[in-house]
């Protein structure tokens, strides 16, 4: 009786303990944010919208997650802190309630070759065991299935220091899955000599195709005074040993001109410059010319399986590791579900649950093989989420950065559920987002802006989804834009036939896709969309393809030097100040000395993420004072790296700054929506999106007469839609084909022509389910886009 007394009494005054349920930021100042001050409610969904650039990842990811962080560091005995930078603690007066932040990003899975979609989960590792436990011939541990483990066998003695000392004779072995000629990659790669040389010619009238090796400078010495062969005679008349030498002659020391030299053959000495280097990071002329030199092909001896014999060879039922992660996920989960082995029950189940978590989250297309370097931005992000949906976890934070990207309007619904189960088990969700879909089902809104970069920052609206409707905010105003179906649709020029496409799960595609008009690829995730464009659509002259992949520049990479527009700053700089133009470079002769150019310095923490603090001799402006003195329409190479784009465009339209080559790239970069970037914000810091729309508009130089795009929308606002809309049409009209693999229904509504693919993922994908105009397809309402498109324009 006393019990039921005392719980009555505990649950009428609520424990004090419950009555911390908002997240309280005050004073935010991180980037651009502006004393912005908030309360999220916890355990609920919140999503962050307004314009690219307003301040959402700052506030969300930079104040509130980094803090997060920086707190649970500080948990950690201060031994193990003491190999940790301090966190520094973002710009923000307040910030309460915090819980552990679950950050899920866009960040792209690495591009190692030997990252996989089973090993970026826990999926490869579970599977290893099962055939370690039992495959049939046994070959070994778990090790001995995975291709990332090479074979190692070594002896020798070990002395033992007991008393009197003895040695004592050892051998060590570990059997790896690793295939020794591959070594793990699934691929070989060949150099062709055709692209090095032109044999007919001699190598004094330039028979080296390969950029920077002129005759006119030190290689043309080195070259004809080292004597290995002679330079006047044409390259096919060399004898075999002259080719060696050439092509494949180890370091050398050699005398020319009374000088010490080393000569090396051709292929080891690019292979050390250029092929061994990150190819994006690569000069665009040197990039290009990595690209013809270099071909890969599948391995001949592990058929690009990248496993050893063994191996290959150890199956359960039939089926082999290889086999396993060559299936669909979705196929692979029946199978487990075939095996029934009590020794091995939790194992089973485990990954079981991993595998169905694909299929759930609407990667059961992929197979565990996969490349992760390959996979979309929205594909890596869900493949991130497998890892938090079986999580027990509850009270913790979870962050998102537009998990429907990449996602098919059909599979965003799929999405909101999971974001929705996440929250139903008692955590906060924090959700960066622009698709009104998302945004519905938010239970509280907080809305940021109201411009860009300077002109954002600030809170335009927090509230619920229907205050947002009726609030006079830009997103407010936006959310229930309608495209209408356009009237009347431009003739295309011609066509590029495609015939029997069958790359990945293309099933034999016959398509014509019609040229000098807005052509959109559409379909569910998974469908076949990328495969049919960048498969069949060959990268030749006057193609240019603009793909998801990420730009991997250095933290020294900035929208300036990755666009080409700092070479014309430069030169204006050193000209007008009579100087040379390495100084006004942060990597090379201006350099602030003590952080290298880098504005920062940071501090690598091994196994825990590493620490910027900003340098406190140039105070981040990464360029000596001496550079400084010098100006270009008053002001300093470091003031014009901190203008946004606009501001640049108008400082180098007039006056003494008026730099036409800068100006037209500037221009390119506003066109595409990057008005509010500022030039010399390094490039790791922009979001998925932004690093897209940089790729694209780096791609509006390029003379090309067909433009492929791979969800440009990627990080738009609504409101910035219209404005890559006007782009699209522009190159349209100025005679180019632009062909966009796209989700968005306004991009779908405003195309000439369609083409669907599906009807699902996968092996339940891969044909052609509508082609035709979105009219036709909105009248039809005979696929899930068509559906989804009718729904949309209210037809």
């Amino acid at each position: 009786m006393s019990m039921a007394r005392r719980t009555d009494a505990q649950s009428s005054a609520s424990h004090v303990a419950d009555s911390h349920d908002l997240i309280r930021v005050h004073g935010a100042r991180e980037n651009n944010l502006k004393d912005v001050s908030i309360e999220i409610p916890k355990r609920r969904l919140t999503v962050f919208t307004g314009v690219s650039g307003s301040g959402k990842s700052s506030l969300v990811f930079d104040t509130i997650a980094a803090e997060s962080q920086r707190l649970i560091n500080e948990t950690y005995s201060a031994f193990v802190q003491g190999f940790m930078p301090n966190l520094s603690r973002p710009e923000v007066d307040v910030l309460d309630g915090l819980t552990t932040a679950i950050i899920v990003d866009q960040q792209r899975l690495g591009a190692d070759p030997r990252s996989t979609v089973g090993t970026a989960t826990d999926a490869n590792a579970m599977l290893r065991i099962l055939f370690s436990r039992l495959g049939e011939p046994h070959i070994g541990p778990p090790s001995a299935y995975s291709f990332n483990t090479a074979s190692v066998r070594a002896s020798g003695a070990i002395t033992v220091e007991r008393g009197t000392k003895k040695a004592v004779k050892a051998t060590y072995s570990r059997t790896g899955g690793m295939c020794p000629r591959c070594e793990g990659r699934g691929m070989v790669s060949d150099i062709d000599l055709t692209q090095l040389y032109d044999d007919s010619k001699s190598l004094n009238e330039g028979a080296l195709t390969i950029p920077g090796y002129s005759m006119d400078g030190w290689y043309g010495r080195i070259f004809g005074g080292c004597g290995f062969f002679d330079p006047d005679k044409p390259i096919r008349g060399f004898t075999e040993r002259e080719l060696h030498d050439l092509l494949h002659k180890e370091p050398t020391k050699i005398k020319v001109d009374g000088i010490n030299l080393t000569y090396e053959g051709l292929i080891p000495k690019i292979q050390k410059s250029m092929l061994s280097k990150d190819i994006d990071a690569l000069q665009p002329h040197i990039r290009a010319f990595v690209e013809r030199a270099m071909t890969f092909t599948v391995c001949p001896e592990c058929d690009g399986t990248r496993l050893s014999e063994g191996a290959r060879a150890s199956k359960i039922d039939g089926v082999s590791i290889a086999d396993a992660c060559a299936m669909q996920i979705s196929d692979l989960a029946e199978w487990v579900r075939g095996v029934h082995e009590p020794s091995v029950a939790p194992l089973l189940t485990a990954l079981q649950h991993t595998l169905d978590s694909f299929s759930e989250i609407g990667l059961g297309y992929l197979s565990l093989e996969r490349p992760s370097g390959t996979l979309s931005g929205g594909e890596a992000q869900r493949v991130k989420m497998i890892r938090h949906l079986g999580s027990s976890l509850t009270d913790v934070t979870y962050v998102f950065d537009e998990p429907t990207t990449g996602l098919h309007p059909h599979d965003i619904s799929r999405m909101n559920n999971l974001l929705l189960r996440l929250r139903d088990k008692g955590n906060t969700v924090l959700v960066v987002e622009h698709k009104p879909q998302t945004i519905a089902i938010a239970d509280h809104v907080v809305d940021l802006g109201p411009g860009a970069g300077t002109a954002g920052g600030s809170v335009c609206f927090e509230g619920t989804v229907e205050g947002l409707r009726a609030g006079d905010t830009i997103t407010g105003r936006h959310l229930d834009d309608r495209a209408a179906v356009k009237e009347t649709v431009r003739k295309p020029t011609g066509a590029l036939e495609v015939r029997g496409a069958s790359e990945h799960n293309l099933q034999g595609v016959d398509v014509d896709i019609p040229l000098g008009v807005l052509v959109v690829v559409t379909g569910v995730a998974g469908s076949g969309k990328s495969s049919l464009v960048h498969g069949s659509i060959p990268p030749k002259e006057g193609v240019v393809a603009v793909d998801q992949g990420a730009i991997r520049g250095s933290r020294r990479s900035n929208p300036a030097t990755y666009t080409g527009l700092l070479d014309p700053i430069r030169k204006a700089f050193a000209k007008v100040n009579g100087v040379k133009p390495a100084l006004f470079s942060a990597n090379s002769e201006g350099a602030c000395p003590t952080c290298n150019g880098a504005g920062v310095v940071y501090t690598d923490l091994a196994m825990m993420a590493g620490v910027a603090t900003t340098c406190e001799e140039c105070e981040g402006k990464r360029f000596q004072a001496s550079v400084l003195e010098y100006r270009l329409g008053g002001r300093d190479i470091s003031e014009v790296l901190a203008m946004s784009v606009t501001e640049a465009e108008e400082f180098f339209a007039a006056g003494e700054a008026a730099t036409p080559a800068a100006h037209r790239v500037l221009g390119r970069l506003a066109d595409v929506g990057l008005g509010y970037v500022s030039l010399g914000q390094p490039l790791t810091t922009l979001s998925g999106g932004e690093r897209q729309r940089l790729k694209l508009a780096t791609h509006m130089a390029d003379k090309g007469g067909v433009y492929v795009l791979d969800e440009p929308t990627t990080g738009l606002h609504l409101a910035d839609v219209e404005q890559l809309l006007g782009l699209l049409d522009r190159l349209v009209d100025a005679g180019k084909s632009v062909v966009v693999v796209e989700h968005h229904p306004a991009v779908m509504a405003h195309a000439d022509w369609i083409i669907d693919l599906g009807p699902g993922a996968g092996h339940d994908g891969g044909r052609i389910v509508f082609e035709g105009t979105p009219a036709d397809l909105v009248a039809a309402r005979s696929t899930l886009t068509g559906e989804h498109l009718a729904d949309y324009v209210g037809a």
